[in-house]
């Protein structure tokens, strides 16, 4: 720095470099992400007819066996959108992997200790989510909504779902479940940031409750039944949170009791 206060041009380059260092970094990690994605994308758009055949077998079950499409391109449409829907899906695992390893230099060995568990675990909520929601909640939900088909007043009313709307459906269902899983992992982590301490976290059910079906109501369709398939295991996620905050609490406290 000179006398009149003002920055010479080679320390701003010098701490410039860092930032474009990270800038590099960032850019490489997106490319994989986008590379990960592409490949899974056309993978799936293979195999798109195959993924959306075992996608309609929850409405089989149902006794639909019909999906009509008034649209000339809302079949080829729905088969982009299958594959982009599974692409995402095979592509996660790479993707939270770039986004760990963009994160992790940055973080001290007792933080990586504690935030690679909770990586770990989030491909397995999600799954778990997304496989109760094919196996429970989307055959539960269709047995409700198609359940209004028969005579009404002396004419027949009759289900026939669009292939686009179908798709929708069962989408919204197995990716909100999958992201509803994920509660445990998220408030485990703001505990241990520091942000919301086990004590908030208790006062706030209520709150949590009304935010279950606030989230519930934006994630699945718009009937009660719906609703209620995703905000009750929301509210006894959110129980399992504290639990699991609870006895990590236990669990340190006689890891430092031990030490002492």
């Amino acid at each position: 720095m000179n006398d009149l206060g003002k920055v010479e041009p080679e320390e701003l380059d010098s701490s410039r470099a860092p930032l474009l260092d990270h800038l590099i970094e960032l850019r490489r990690r997106l490319i994989w992400c986008f590379l990960a994605l592409a490949i899974c994308f056309g993978v799936s758009l293979y195999f798109a007819q195959t993924i959306f055949t075992w996608l309609v077998q929850p409405l089989l079950a149902a006794g639909q066996n019909r999906l009509i499409f008034t649209n000339v391109f809302e079949a080829f449409f729905s088969q982009i959108k299958v594959a982009f829907f599974a692409g995402g899906m095979l592509a996660f695992p790479v993707i939270a992997t770039q986004i760990w390893a963009f994160i992790a230099p940055g973080l001290y060995r007792q933080e990586k200790k504690a935030f690679l568990p909770f990586l770990l675990m989030t491909p397995v909520l999600f799954l778990t989510g997304a496989s109760l929601a094919y196996f429970f909640a989307v055959p539960v939900a269709l047995h409700f909504l198609l359940g209004f088909e028969g005579n009404l007043g002396g004419v027949q009313q009759e289900a026939l779902p669009g292939v686009g709307n179908y798709l929708d459906f069962i989408t919204k269902f197995l990716f909100g479940f999958g992201v509803a899983f994920l509660l445990p992992v998220l408030l485990m982590l703001v505990e241990r940031a520091g942000l919301v301490s086990l004590q908030q976290l208790r006062k706030g059910r209520r709150y949590a409750i009304v935010g279950a079906f606030i989230v519930a109501a934006v994630l699945t369709p718009p009937d009660v039944v719906s609703q209620l398939l995703l905000a009750v295991p929301l509210m006894l996620l959110y129980e399992f949170a504290l639990i699991g905050i609870m006895l990590t609490h236990r669990r340190r406290a006689k890891k430092a009791a031990a030490e002492a």
